[in-house]
């Protein structure tokens, strides 16, 4: 048994946008978001361009959601179809975060999302009244200032009030969790895997100790899922009590931070050397973002995606070095590798990179059989820097300016779509 007494009780809100993008091309339109019928696609003019986001009813009456193909949509007059504006989200984003600073400082506030925040309103209830009472009143002015729709969760710790959100307050508009609602509301919780946190991989482990319930996972031996898991174990075990000791804008599990680019096409490829410039590409982006963040890591992950006029399929495979990287090339050699032991000569559509077994970038065990290392490795932070400051077209890859090449069409693009 757990004593919640000894456990933080916070007052935190979690904010989300209902169909962000897509009510705020709805609302561009002079559209109500929750009345009307429309889909965000990556490009119009493709008719298998992906659904980056879709109205309510778009979902609930055509089950258009995001991940669905433009040639999924239904022929109706009553649908709206258009192209995405990154460049306004994230103004409209950032806008909102503006608007909860009215109400918490600074560092009360988590942007988790481009639609989606945390706020601790600990020391604001004196001033503006309780939790519920300070959810009405920023889900009323987001509203009544932006016309767009959002769903708040209220919980005693960023856990509770992300699962209180997703579970329950997305259908009521405004729900709140207390420990005291965890055996009634949490536990009978299953797949594992809509627990936030708990991915599909993890969720299969689980599964294969018997355990498929959240009260399952609460009721199973502490001292087992750290001996199997290590420290998410312990994580995995407090998480089923509903019990979350992270602070506002700490990751909710530890240890699977990871830099990663996943990419779909513009078009089918079925060029093997077509397929390994864009791999080489993507390389260049996951390590960049690791150097951004001054990390290094020792697992690369690939993953291929066939095209579904061959049936899909594809796959996912990684490999540990032994020193952690952030160098393009040794990324690139690692995916070639995983590349060539499990492509099979199918039309490729899709393409993921990961970095993951992160650790701080700040020595370099130095090495006889490459003593260049460390020139590779200062070569990359170079780059970053011109490219920080001329803009990501000032240094590219020749590979980039292939017909295979992506990376030229994307600078022009905000969050790989239009802007």
């Amino acid at each position: 048994m757990v004593d919640y007494n000894a456990m933080p009780n916070h007052r935190i809100l979690c904010v989300d946008m209902k169909s962000f993008y897509a009510s705020c091309s709805a609302v561009m339109e002079g559209l109500d978001p929750l009345e009307c019928y429309l889909a965000v696609v990556g490009n119009i003019d493709r008719p298998g361009s992906v659904v980056l986001a879709a109205s309510p009813k778009m979902k609930k009456e055509f089950g258009i959601k995001t991940g669905s193909r433009k040639f999924e949509i239904p022929n109706d007059p009553r649908i709206k179809i258009v192209d995405p504006a990154m460049s306004t989200y994230l103004r409209i984003s950032t806008e909102i975060t503006r608007l909860f600073h009215r109400y918490v400082p600074k560092e009360a506030i988590h942007t988790y999302s481009v639609d989606e925040s945390f706020l601790k309103i600990d020391g604001a209830t004196s001033l503006w009244g309780d939790a519920w009472t300070v959810a009405r009143k920023i889900k009323d002015e987001i509203e009544r200032e932006f016309q767009l729709p959002c769903a708040i969760g209220i919980g005693p710790n960023m856990l509770l009030a992300k699962l209180c959100l997703d579970l329950e307050g997305k259908k009521e508009g405004i729900a709140e969790w207390t420990y005291e609602d965890v055996p009634a509301k949490l536990w009978p919780l299953s797949p594992l895997s809509q627990i936030w946190g708990i991915g599909k991989r993890v969720q299969r482990t689980l599964n294969s100790m018997g355990i498929f319930t959240v009260g399952q996972l609460a009721s199973h031996s502490l001292e087992q899922l750290e001996a199997k898991f290590g420290v998410m174990g312990n994580q995995l075990y407090y998480h089923a009590w509903g019990i979350d000791l992270s602070d506002i804008g700490a990751p909710i599990m530890e240890g699977q931070v990871s830099f990663g680019k996943s990419q779909i096409l513009l078009r089918d490829y079925k060029d093997e050397k077509e397929v390994k410039n864009v791999i080489l590409e993507i390389c260049e982006e996951v390590a960049r973002r690791a150097r951004s963040h001054y990390k290094a890591g020792r697992t690369i992950s690939l993953g291929i995606g066939y095209s579904h006029e061959e049936f899909g399929g594809g796959f996912l495979r990684s490999r540990s070095i032994a020193e952690p990287t952030n160098v393009t090339m040794e990324l690139y050699r690692v995916c070639l590798e995983l590349f060539h032991e499990n492509y099979v000569p199918k039309t490729v559509r899709q393409i993921s990179i990961s970095l993951s077994n992160i650790v701080d970038d700040n020595e370099m065990q130095l090495t006889l059989f490459d003593p260049s290392a460390w020139k590779k490795r200062k070569l990359g932070y170079t780059v970053d820097r011109i490219r920080g400051k001329f803009g990501s077209k000032s240094l590219l890859r020749a590979v980039s300016y292939t017909a295979a090449g992506t990376a030229v069409i994307r600078s022009g693009l905000v969050g790989g779509h239009k802007s």
